[in-house]
């Protein structure tokens, strides 16, 4: 090549190494640059004098070749031109940019170029927050571009002259407008423009409208990802001409009908997402054609039929995931044949596991969990499987048939609400890299093999609700990363082991509902614990300091302790909420130390041998001491006089109160009563089996009654009258919130449902008008989404309405996260219900009628059908309140302390941002564990102050969860980002709900 370029040049004189560095020289540089030839003569010649004076070959060279690969990256005067108008542009809207003026273009962070050709190859403009789009035809001025990624801004539009300027740019091979706010339906691309484009990623924005032929004349096309918008209609199947396509990916939209057989046709297509959207119907046979298939995702569907044996003979697909459908039947023999990721949980599948399905070499990760499937765990499970997950079926049998010892790579084992019976394997402490182990609610009996001690990577073991006897194994008491023990509700025995004060990276210990003895070891060492339950035992002598890190509980209940409480075991807890001393045989006062407990909400001291005056503690604590019959409350005129002892909660507890006010027998009953459902059904935080005596209650009058649902099945279920004797009888109370009262009722036809009482004891609540209630409550009915509590009939009495809705059988996120005695919500299941209350707010906010508002939402007005699936409730207050007639304080209409944006105090009125700001605040309770107000200050103002500095935000989160993996830790510091937008002081900076649904789902 030298030769031909120079052929008047000898190298006689040159050493070897200089003839291999002009070589490379010239193949590099010179052959497209001629017009440097005489200036390389040149040098050559000035290398002849050099030589001559010993100047090193090598370091001339390499002193050259960096100075003529800097002339030679030097861009044309057009592209200089178009860059530097670019930068002048940006700079007036995007402060953060990094493009110093005066300077060579190609040396700008996220400018690539082409050194060759003296020429800008790639724009990287992402996360510069620019609003304005006006910058796009300036782009297209750069005719040698083939990349542009403008992701994570904040453009509303992109103007059609990009799609005419830079759909002539033949170089163009890759455009990303991701994590934007483009609106409108997806533009038309013309023939002949964009003829080089082989990625276009629109995903995560706000574009509408159907597919139908926008994109087919995209010849190159390989990679779609529309993925997080609101597109409608089908599945487009014109995707390019040439239907070169390798990824689609449409994920997050609102996507109807069946998935077309016609993309079968995409021969190539590696990668198909359809998930979270509306799709019903089977999937086709077709899907089998594609050869080169290696991810299929289509969860989060109305999805029905069997699950097709389509996949045994593909070799190349690697994951399939269909969770979160409708599929029924069996699940077909050879399936994991190939597969690595199989998700098939929350379906309706049925019969046993296939044989063969766990035994494939190459599978790694299985989910079965929440079907209807039977029978045994097959024996055979590979070894290379990392997580097993075949929680809340009814499989049966032992689990001893499974070969653990060979499982060196399980890290995930749920097992949990199950039937399975016998005891725990030795062998299963072979599995030296489990992390976590759920064999919770199922019929497992004997001792606790002493083999789980050799799990030292062991961070979760959940064992309650089994039946398992014998002692606590020493050798549990060795798992030193152990951070949840809970193996409550069996038959253990004998004493605590004091070892167990080892485990000193324990967040949960839940040992109650057994039948321990002996005192509680010293535990004052435990660094981390928030939770320590010891209920229901025979637990007795000295209670120990406890650990100053309690926060959530301490239950200490159903036990045999006696003499004084002891103050100096609790004075320091100044972090703990609930403290239950009930059903022991305490004596003496209640220690005045108690007071000083800045956090605590709940103190139970029922049932115990007390005496003396009660204390005065603060309006936010609700005590209960009945069955203390030396325990008497201050005179009223006394100075020590608690100003809220006239509340429900706190003196309707103690029978000398009803003697004081001259109080009837059957009002004293009546009080009884009310307070066992408030402690029983509100806080749940023991089980005392108290039996009050049935009462009768009149039944409210019905002077309307209507059906709104037209699901047939719900039609012959509901029983108007039947409903209104549930409300009647206060045994049935679940729940009361600021404007509700939730009942069960249970239908002639067995089936549960909740009726729901609005609390109208305020002229705010306009009810006058009946049939306007009624067709107000039959369009919300209307609203499409499986996380919205849609009322499915009413029922109009005198003085209040009366709403049937579905039973949610796991009760309010604020019991599942704060008063929950069972393992702490994974963060899988924390993300399920941040997504699944955020999809259900975007659709109360993008009505079709108008914007649906929410006057009180919190994480107990959020109803969990399962642990991943909640429903937003009282979504019908904004139809029957009206905020001018409202005579209570601040918050009885914008909603709880805690959840009330800032602006409120000022502008009085509920509004879409503001629902913004009560959502923030329930991710920060997901993210961080604690209640809304924590500790006497508001969740939302602590985590801001804790927040200023990043390097920190770790100690924000919620440790039990974030320390499961990096990858969680991850996730939960971005969504945590997340929050902050949404609890931002100004409304304006907010996001809208359908942005922080799209934040969400990309975190996960």
């Amino acid at each position: 090549m030298f030769c031909l370029l120079f052929p008047s040049f000898s190298f006689s004189s040159y050493s070897s190494s200089s003839v291999l560095i002009l070589s490379l020289l010239v193949t590099n540089i010179i052959l497209n640059h001629t017009k440097y030839h005489n200036k390389f003569i040149y040098f050559l010649q000035y290398y002849n004098t050099l030589s001559n004076m010993k100047i090193d070959t090598l370091n001339f060279f390499c002193f050259f070749f960096l100075m003529f690969s800097s002339v030679s990256s030097q861009l044309s005067p057009t592209q200089k031109s178009a860059m530097n108008n670019l930068s002048e542009f940006l700079h007036n809207q995007a402060s953060s940019l990094a493009w110093p003026v005066n300077t060579d273009p190609c040396t700008w962070a996220g400018v690539t170029c082409n050194s060759v050709a003296n020429s800008v190859t790639k724009l990287t403009l992402s996360n510069l927050r620019l609003t304005n789009s006006s910058f796009l035809p300036l782009v297209c001025q750069i005719g040698s571009l083939e990349v542009l990624d403008v992701s994570r801004n904040l453009l509303n539009s992109i103007p059609n002259e990009f799609y005419v300027s830079c759909g002539e740019i033949s170089a163009l091979k890759s455009v990303n407008f991701s994590w934007n706010r483009v609106s409108g339906p997806l533009p038309s691309f013309k023939n002949g423009f964009f003829s080089s484009l082989e990625s276009l990623d629109l995903s995560h924005n706000l574009l509408v409208g159907n597919i139908e032929l926008q994109l087919d004349a995209l010849v190159g096309l390989r990679s779609l990802n529309l993925s997080s918008n609101k597109l409608t209609g089908s599945i487009p199947i014109n995707l390019g001409k040439l239907k070169g396509l390798e990824q689609l990916q449409l994920s997050t939209n609102q996507f109807q009908g069946t998935i077309p057989e016609e993309l079968a046709s995409y021969k190539n297509l590696t990668i198909l997402d359809l998930s979270l959207n509306h799709l019903k119907g089977s999937i086709p046979p077709r899907i089998e054609e594609l050869p080169k298939l290696e991810v299929l995702v289509l969860s989060g569907n109305m999805l029905s039929g069997e699950v097709p044996d389509i996949f045994s003979q593909n070799r190349r697909l690697q994951r399939f995931a269909a969770n979160r459908n409708s599929f029924h039947g069996g699940i077909p023999s050879g399936i994991t044949r190939f597969l690595r990721n199989l998700d098939l949980s929350y379906n309706n599948l049925s019969g046993s596991i296939p044989v063969d399905l766990l035994s494939q070499s190459n599978l790694q990760t299985v989910d079965l969990s929440y079907n209807r499937l039977v029978g045994t765990i097959p024996g055979n499970v590979s070894s290379s499987l990392v997580r097993l997950r075949l929680g809340g079926n009814s499989l049966q049998g032992s689990i001893l048939g499974v070969n653990f010892a060979k499982l060196q790579n399980l890290v995930y084992l749920e097992l949990e609400n199950n039937r399975l019976s016998g005891k725990i394997p030795a062998d299963l402490g072979s599995c030296q890299k489990l992390s976590l182990l759920n064999l919770a609610s199922n019929r497992l009996s004997g001792e606790l093999p002493a083999e789980l001690g050799h799990l030292k990577h062991l961070q979760v073991l959940s064992l309650q609700l089994n039946n398992f006897d014998g002692k606590i194994p020493d050798e549990i008491t060795s798992l030193s990363l152990l951070s949840s023990l809970n193996i409550s509700w069996n038959s253990l025995s004998g004493p605590i082991p004091p070892s167990i004060a080892n485990l000193t990276n324990l967040e949960y210990l839940h040992l109650q509902n057994n039948f321990f003895n002996g005192s509680i070891p010293s535990i004052g060492s435990f660094n981390h614990l928030i939770e320590l339950q010891l209920g229901k035992n025979n637990l007795s002598g000295a209670i120990p300091p406890m650990p100053q890190t309690l926060q959530y509980a301490l239950n200490l209940s159903n036990n045999l302790f006696e003499g004084r409480i002891p103050k100096y075991s609790f004075e320091q807890m100044v972090n703990l909420e609930i403290l239950d001393l009930s059903n022991n045989r305490f004596s003496g006062e209640i220690p005045k130390s108690l007071i000083d407990m800045p956090s605590l909400t709940l103190l139970l001291l029922d049932n115990n041998k007390l005496s003396g005056i009660v204390p005065e503690f603060t309006h936010n604590v609700t005590i209960d001491i009945k069955g203390n019959i030396g325990l008497i409350f201050p005179p009223p005129d006394s100075p020590n006089t608690n100003q809220s002892t006239a509340s429900h909660k706190r003196l309707s507890v103690a029978s000398k109160i009803a003697v004081v006010v001259g109080a009837a027998v059957f009002g004293g009953l009546i009080a009884i009563l009310g307070v066992f459902l408030s402690r029983r059904l509100l806080y749940k935080v023991h089980d005392i089996e108290i039996q009050p005596k049935q009462l009768e209650f009149p039944v409210p009058l019905a002077v309307e009654s209507r059906i709104l649902t037209t699901n047939s099945t719900h039609k012959s279920n509901i029983d108007f009258s039947k409903a209104m004797e549930a409300v009647s009888n206060p045994l049935n109370l679940i729940l009361k919130t600021k404007f509700s009262t939730y009942y069960k009722v249970v239908m002639p036809s067995g089936v549960s449902y909740f009726v729901k009482k609005l609390n109208c004891t305020e002229r705010m609540f306009q009810l006058s008008s009946h049939g306007s209630f009624g067709q107000e409550l039959e369009a919300l009915g209307k609203v499409n989404s499986s996380n919205i509590m849609t009322p499915l009939a009413y029922t109009l009495a005198a003085d209040s309405a009366y709403l049937i809705y579905e039973m949610a059988f796991k009760g309010t996120l604020f019991d599942v996260l704060h008063r929950s005695s069972v393992t702490p919500l994974d963060w899988a299941s924390r993300c399920s219900i941040a997504v699944g209350v955020a999809q259900g707010l975007a659709s109360l906010h993008g009505c079709s009628s108008g914007p649906i508002l929410l006057f009180d939402l919190t994480s107990k007005t959020v109803m969990l059908k399962s642990m991943k699936e909640p429903q937003i409730g009282d979504i019908e207050l904004c139809k029957v309140i009206d905020p001018s007639k409202s005579t209570s304080s601040l918050s009885a209409v914008a909603g709880s302390v805690g959840y009330i944006p800032p602006e409120y105090a000022y502008t009085m009125r509920v509004t879409l941002a503001g629902n913004v700001y009560s959502f923030g605040v329930i991710l920060l309770e997901l993210l961080t564990g604690k209640q809304a107000v924590c500790e006497g200050t508001e969740l939302a103002k602590w985590v801001l102050r804790n927040s200023t500095q990043p390097q920190r935000w770790d100690r924000i989160l919620d440790f039990r969860v974030s320390r499961a993996s990096p990858s969680i830790r991850s996730q939960m510091l971005t969504v945590l980002k997340i929050a902050l937008a949404c609890i931002n002081a100004s409304s304006e900076a907010r996001p809208k709900m359908k942005s922080v649904l799209r934040m969400l789902l990309n975190a996960r």
